[in-house]
């Protein structure tokens, strides 16, 4: 990636992922992770949104229009503004740089896949593409987040130790790529007030941060009355 890419002033947006994202996606994976998922995967997944949610985020280059995203209310918890809805016939060609996804079954919501690209790591954006799945969690009604982590990767447990998570047991050999162990962790109650408040501030100082560092969210202020 270029550096003046990488400077004060880039610009992301999320969108949700379709299928013709799934090659980009999976090029992004690769770069990721040393297991990463088949095409057909995705494609699978995406052909079952009542129970799944997947999302790409979005690098805006200089020479894409800057066509304004549909506002979507979120509720009090929403994590950006808007959201941006693609057009049926007109598919963006910015970069892929983050994908994130979850399935979500009755109360619960599992967290299947969050990366970003090595480049643009070190942002807030792993942490800012988890806030979203949270958010989508609310919408959806579900009152738990789980997942699964490698037990050698700190960092990401860190950042969902951060927002709350504990660890609840242990999936021996989950890992196909070198048989290692997975932490199951789970995140407290979304319908805990008190965990509801301390989300909020976890959110704004992320904002906070991004702001801090240059980057955009579709070129709009988070609107904190929505909140």
């Amino acid at each position: 990636m270029a550096e003046d890419q990488q400077a004060h002033g880039s610009q992301y947006y999320l969108e949700p992922m379709r299928i013709e994202d799934v090659p980009e996606v999976s090029r992004v994976e690769r770069r990721c992770f040393t297991n990463p998922w088949p095409e057909s995967a995705y494609r699978r997944e995406l052909r079952n949104p009542a129970n799944n949610y997947y999302a790409v985020l979005r690098l805006r280059t200089p020479d894409q229009p800057d066509h304004p995203p549909t506002p979507e209310q979120r509720g009090r918890l929403a994590l950006l503004p808007l959201l941006r809805r693609p057009e049926p016939h007109s598919p963006s060609t910015d970069p892929i740089v983050g994908f994130t996804g979850m399935w979500i079954l009755y109360d619960e919501s599992h967290v299947t896949t969050i990366g970003v690209a090595p480049e643009h790591r070190g942002r807030g954006l792993g942490e800012l593409l988890l806030v979203h799945l949270f958010d989508e969690a609310l919408r959806r009604g579900a009152e738990w987040v789980t997942l699964e982590v490698r037990v050698s990767n700190a960092p990401a447990q860190a950042l969902y130790e951060k927002y709350g998570f504990t660890r609840q047991g242990v999936r021996r050999h989950y890992y196909s790529d070198n048989g290692e162990d997975a932490y199951i962790m789970w995140s407290p109650s979304l319908k805990d007030t008190a965990y509801r408040q301390q989300f909020d501030e976890l959110r704004r100082r992320l904002f906070q941060r991004l702001t801090s560092e240059g980057i955009l969210l579709d070129g709009d202020r988070l609107d904190d009355s929505r909140h």
